[in-house]
């Protein structure tokens, strides 16, 4: 290809360029669009055009000319977000001086408090019966700025802001974003980086898969995710835009504050991080809008007839911007725009101090308004909004631009009384050292126009819904049939979950409400004939015909889908069911999401998730599908479950369960339903279920009091009722009777299932059966009890662990198993 800047007709390329400047003057941008994208897909039809890249220049993606005007009071609104960065900085430095372990971040939200502003000032609505209310993933270590905003509002008491970190008592408020500690103002815990992104994006698609399903009216609402350039750097953050572009989620925003550091130093030193995220999520079918320079930039590129400034603007490395901003306006001009002879020209007439002045696109309200109008107006695809910052902005000499912001958590007074002057904050001098909070009278205009936005917006955010409609939940009876004894039938538990769940989708009252979820899994789980019944989720319906449409449970893809199949992704099912698990909360409709799972990539491969899912307090059932030890030995050890429950007893509000029989399935998961949506309360199940057939006995006859003890987690186990069911399928007619006496002498007929480790000789023996060559008796290696494999030594029943969430989230109780016995 021939390099672009060697050009042996410049008049050509004039006329050109002429004609397509032409037409946007005459005939608007979108034909000059329009024309430009034909002229493109004919040259790529000739083989004459490559794309090289998918970035655009780096400068603002709406020109000054096209920009929404703000209708707010530029003035009024500054003084209110002075007062927000100072009460901010205030909590910081008042909860270090009682003690440096406090910590906390002053840096991260000085670099986005215009972003926030502009949003809670302009754009959140909060949720009213006419709107469900805007969804907001504010950025973990910005939380001090969001708290200072509350206490102008009067929803924080300067108690509170004095208990930063210190409410163990309940009076505080928490270091991050945190529903459990704060379960009326937080709604999503977002400091585990990456995992904010990662559920926004699947909210988005929840969102809309809750609309297409008529189970709320969510066309109004936005999800909004903010979050900082190194946070891009964790593997969750991008690890679902393509969901997002694909799904065309307009209803989802993604506002990356590029203040070009990270933790340690820059984010990309040696490159660009907006054109690098620029090109990722243009790839991936996102709108991206690009906020990098401020309004005092404007003149600046519209003088610039060489192009000189724009090429210095592009060539600036993300490392030489940070040292520029961590200096002066002199330094600026000599290294920045000294470069050139046609840069220094351009500002040869203003001051250093002018200069400085020179904001970033990220500080500049009125181009944060205009990008954040472009993007909720935007159709068809979702936004990424890339706004160019300063991290520490106003912290000078304790922190601005430089490697140590993020870790500051003093000011030196000099550099506290600069920030008082640059921000203009009514502290005099004699108490800058106390740093005290402030709050304008209530009449005055400050917060009248603060107030009188929220209520144009529904009331304040963020806000938490505790409660929702509570569901009824069918009677035990309703699963009669899986509480009934199989008979001769082996089944496992794995297809009595499964049966189960077919009968709950069908009910009238809360089958809508059930959410099947499934890692491209579901034949493996036996789930496919829920293709036919309800529908794979998608939003654009079946646009082919499936191979398998002469089949009887074909794969159906559907607008109103039930079932979320969301291919070979553990942390985007996960992600799902989490969304889905506390819909009563972000949505007021209350879901009863099942993720069925292979256990083993479960709680130690999600369990970041499943730690959130405890602190955003889900209500839904996990299901460790193929647990234990599995007939899957030919896949290998990757399938062989031992310690989920372990993993599982360290969450404190998940209630854990190892069930054995189906009955115990059924007994748990209607528990848990009763619960969760009938009673509210804050937990969620992780139950596993094994794939291994073997007959099933009843609930009725496992005592009296069984059904109790199954959700206490021990119960007396009837055997002179339950092992001649089993024994009675699995061996044969006419050797119950012995193997009943062999299993007296192991349990004292209604003695603790389990509780004995060592058998008594006789305890479980193998059958005998006939050579099918000779007819002649010879040994089997079934035990007589079970039809089990059997080996001497062993016996079949034996003490397991289980767990079970009771009055306080952290109890646990050791519960009976009937578990298949290893061979040797």
């Amino acid at each position: 290809m021939t390099d672009k800047a060697i050009d042996d007709d410049p008049v050509e390329t004039r006329e050109w360029l002429e004609a397509l400047e032409a037409i946007e003057a005459h005939r608007g941008k979108a034909r000059a669009n329009y024309v430009l994208s034909s002229v493109v897909d004919s040259a790529r039809s000739d083989g004459l055009y490559q794309p090289q890249a998918v970035t655009t220049r780096y400068m603002n993606t709406i020109a000054p000319g096209d920009e929404q005007k703000s209708p707010g009071d530029r003035a009024i609104e500054h003084r209110l977000r002075s007062m927000i960065r100072w009460n901010a900085l205030a909590i910081i430095l008042r909860a270090n001086k009682d003690s440096s372990e406090l910590g906390g971040h002053i840096a991260s939200f000085q670099s986005s408090a215009t972003l926030y502003d502009i949003g809670f000032g302009h754009f959140w609505h909060a949720p009213t019966e006419q709107h469900g209310g805007d969804l907001v993933f504010i950025q973990g270590h910005c939380s001090p700025g969001i708290y200072a905003r509350a206490f102008l509002e009067g929803r924080l008491t300067e108690a509170q802001l004095l208990s930063y970190r210190q409410e163990t008592d309940g009076k505080g408020i928490s270091s991050y974003p945190h529903p459990w500690l704060m379960p009326d103002f937080w709604q999503f815990p977002t400091v585990s980086m990456g995992l904010g992104p990662l559920l926004a994006i699947y909210q988005a698609r929840f969102l809309k898969y809750l609309h297409n399903r008529g189970l709320a009216d969510t066309a109004a609402r936005k999800v909004w995710a903010f979050m900082g350039d190194g946070e891009m750097d964790e593997p969750e953050s991008l690890g679902a835009i393509s969901l997002a572009g694909r799904e065309r989620l307009d209803n989802l925003i993604f506002v990356i504050n590029c203040n070009l550091q990270r933790l340690d130093g820059p984010v990309r030193g040696n490159g660009k991080i907006v054109q690098e995220l620029e090109a990722v999520f243009r790839g991936a079918g996102w709108n991206v809008i690009k906020v990098l320079w401020g309004s005092g930039w404007d003149k600046l590129l519209a003088r610039d007839k060489s192009g000189k400034l724009l090429e210095r603007m592009e060539e600036c490395l993300d490392g030489e911007y940070q040292d520029f901003k961590s200096k002066s306006g002199a330094y600026v001009r000599e290294h920045f725009f000294g470069k050139y002879e046609e840069t220094r020209a351009l500002v040869a007439d203003m001051s250093d101090e002018e200069i400085w002045a020179l904001t970033r696109g990220g500080h500049d309200p009125e181009k944060v308004f205009a990008a954040y109008t472009a993007a909720v107006r935007h159709t068809g695809e979702p936004t990424l909004i890339l706004p160019k910052t300063v991290k520490g902005y106003g912290m000078g000499e304790s922190g601005e631009g430089q490697m140590i912001a993020h870790q500051a958590k003093k000011m030196t007074q000099d550099a506290l009384r600069g920030f008082r002057d640059r921000f203009q904050i009514p502290v005099k001098d004699e108490e800058l050292a106390d740093v005290p909070f402030i709050r304008p009278a209530d009449d005055s205009p400050e917060m009248k126009y603060l107030h009188e936005r929220r209520r144009a917006l529904g009331g304040y955010l963020p806000q938490r819904r505790r409660q929702s409609t509570s569901l009824p939940v069918p009677p035990l009876s309703t699963f009669q049939r899986l509480l009934d004894s199989s008979g001769k039938r082996e089944i496992s538990t794995t297809m009595a979950f499964v049966q189960m769940l077919g009968t709950l989708v069908r009910d009238k009252t809360i089958g809508r409400h059930v959410v099947p979820i499934v890692p491209d899994e579901s034949r493996t789980f036996g789930m496919e004939g829920m293709f036919r019944q309800l529908g794979i989720y998608s939003s654009v319906g079946q646009l082919y015909k499936p191979q398998d449409a002469d089949q009887l449970m074909f794969y159906r893809e559907s607008r109103d889908g039930q079932v979320l199949q969301e291919g070979i992704n553990e942390g985007g099912a996960m992600s799902s069911w989490v969304v889905a698990a506390t819909s009563y909360s972000t949505s007021n409709v209350p879901m009863i999401p099942f993720y069925i799972y292979y256990s083993m990539f479960g709680l130690q491969r999600v369990g970041d998730l499943a730690w959130l899912a405890g602190d955003i307090r889900a209500r839904g059932f996990l299901m460790g599908g193929t647990a234990g030890r599995t007939t899957l030995n030919g896949e290998g050890l990757q399938h062989e479950d031992g310690h989920s429950h372990l993993l599982a007893a360290t969450i404190p509000n998940c209630v854990a369960y190892d069930p054995t029989f189906a009955y115990e399935v059924v007994t748990i998961i209607r528990e848990g339903m009763r619960r969760m949506v009938e009673a509210q309360e804050d937990v969620y199940y992780y139950i596993t279920v094994m794939n291994e057939n073997y007959p099933q006995p009843a609930l009725a006859d496992a005592g009296e009091g069984a059904e109790q003890g199954i959700l206490k987690g021990l119960y007396r186990l009837d055997l002179d009722r339950v092992l001649p069911t089993v024994a009675g399928a699995a061996g044969g007619e006419g050797k119950g009777a012995d193997t009943q006496a062999a299993a007296k002498g192991n349990a004292n007929s209604k003695g603790q299932a389990g509780l004995r480790r060592s058998p008594r000789p006789g305890c479980c023996a193998p059958t005998t059966a006939s050579s099918p060559r000779s007819g002649a008796p010879r040994a089997s290696t079934n035990c007589g009890v079970t039809g089990w494999p059997w080996s001497a030594g062993t016996c079949c029943i034996r003490r397991n662990r289980g767990a079970e969430a009771g009055s306080r989230p952290a109890s646990r109780a050791i519960r009976a198993r009937w578990l298949r016995p290893p061979t040797t």
